[in-house]
């Protein structure tokens, strides 16, 4: 099949081509008829798959006859950089079409997004924290909405946004159509798509999240005083130019770009306290080949999509397995190749132990001569600095701020402004600890 057996008009199929692909991905094939038909959708498939345009193009193809000035659809995302990849994704499809979109989202100004909210954009993409701010002052009518799409809604539950996600849906009217997209289905979302769903059709390329079938993964057993010079020696060796690498922490991102620019490796990073422009500059900069190295926490473990991307370096291992596939998942998108390394120290032995049970298969091991690979005394400082972050970190709340229920401020205490009274409730940026990627679909010609 091709993108014109699908039903779609001559100006998305125009937009299909200028992006160069002919021929749609299974979920694609499978999903993008029957939610022309209007049909709810329940698609589970693994990242990289093509969800965005399964979603997108049917949303297009319905609005593209209505009258302009009312938002039509609202796709709801975990972070920033997903929300800036999807309105990316629906401008180079729909630009034969008039039809406009906007990402509402945390660490920006509010003023464009409410403008783009008041005039009717017809599609809009949004943080549930970020507009549920708006709801809040008034700026997100959505009085003629028909679709709404739950993108990442695994991730949304793991960053604990299903509160806001109910909490949206009490402020816009019922939707005519849902089309709920995630890449693994635990028994939390599942019951959420049952509260929401009329008679899906369902998409269940993949219940149980893999890696994709093109990632090759290994596993390097290392000292963690280790790491850092092991890092340096397979970027070398491996002639690494665009490799993703993996940390646990703010604070370790940063140490480890600063000693991979000392040693002569180009690197940028990217984590929750860098300003949205920084992380925008950081990854355009990677995506244009400025810099061999990335280093993120996982405010990119299901974001950053960068064509052909030839390695992904889990540093520091992932808190769970999920992390790891997501994680993982930059790499091998598309029917593509990629290498997916990761660092394994002694403590963290029953980490990859539960990677591996999760993914079903014992991850080759390598050993690098020369490097040690037992427990070696650790810096000091960096134990000291490692613990600080973790206590921080213990201290917030599900989201990554501070609150009265993660032993912050007590227990119904409101925050005091300068001039003493309450202020309106603020949500922070919904990617604080997050995900733009132009997501592939399709193949290229060729």
């Amino acid at each position: 099949m091709d993108f014109n057996a699908l039903g779609l008009r001559s100006t998305l199929l125009r937009g299909i081509e200028d992006l160069g692909f002919t021929t749609p991905t299974p979920i694609q094939t499978q999903a993008i008829p029957e939610a022309l038909q209007g049909r709810d959708i329940l698609a589970c498939a693994a990242t990289g798959s093509g969800k965005t345009a399964a979603f997108l193009l049917p949303i297009l193809e319905r609005i593209a006859d209505e009258p302009r000035g009312t938002t039509r659809a609202l796709v709801l995302a975990p972070t920033r950089e997903l929300a800036m990849q999807i309105v990316a994704e629906f401008e180079n499809l729909a630009k034969h079409t008039g039809m406009r979109g906007a990402a509402v989202y945390g660490g920006v100004g509010m003023a464009p997004q409410e403008r783009a909210l008041r005039q009717g954009v017809d599609v809009i993409v949004a943080t549930p924290g970020r507009l549920l701010d708006h709801f809040q002052r008034g700026n997100a009518p959505l009085k003629g909405l028909e679709v709404l799409v739950l993108d990442e809604a695994d991730r949304m539950l793991d960053m604990g946004f299903l509160p806001d996600i109910k909490r949206v849906l009490r402020h816009v009217p019922k939707p005519e159509q849902i089309l709920f997209f995630s890449a693994t289905m635990p028994p939390a979302i599942e019951r959420l798509t049952k509260e929401l769903l009329t008679d899906p059709f369902t998409v269940a390329l993949q219940r149980k999240a893999q890696p994709a079938e093109g990632v090759k993964q290994t596993v390097y057993p290392v000292a963690r005083s280790e790491k850092a010079r092991l890092l340096i020696e397979l970027i070398k060796r491996e002639g690494m130019y665009d490799a993703l690498v993996f940390t646990r922490t703010k604070h370790g991102a940063n140490r480890l770009a600063k000693k991979l620019n000392k040693a002569g490796i180009t690197a940028e990073r990217i984590h929750g306290n860098r300003s949205q422009s920084q992380r925008t500059k950081a990854l355009a900069g990677f995506k244009r080949g400025d810099f061999q190295v990335l280093v993120a926490t996982d405010v990119a473990s299901r974001g950053i999509d960068v064509e052909e991307l030839g390695h992904v370096v889990n540093f520091d291992l992932p808190n769970v397995p999920e992390d790891y596939i997501h994680r993982v998942g930059r790499t091998g998108r598309a029917g593509e190749t990629g290498d997916a390394f990761s660092f394994v120290t002694p403590e963290c032995e029953e980490d990859i132990a539960r990677i591996e049970r999760a993914i079903g298969k014992k991850i080759p091991r390598v050993k690098v001569e020369g490097f040690d690979v037992s427990t070696t005394p650790e810096d000091p400082a960096e134990v000291r600095r490692d613990a600080r972050a973790a206590q921080r970190s213990g201290r917030r709340g599900p989201r990554g701020r501070s609150g009265a229920s993660s032993g912050g401020r007590s227990k119904g205490a409101a925050p005091k402004s300068k001039g003493g009274g309450t202020p309106k409730t603020q949500h922070k940026d919904d990617g604080q600890n997050d995900r733009p990627r132009r997501r592939r679909f399709g193949k290229r010609r060729g």
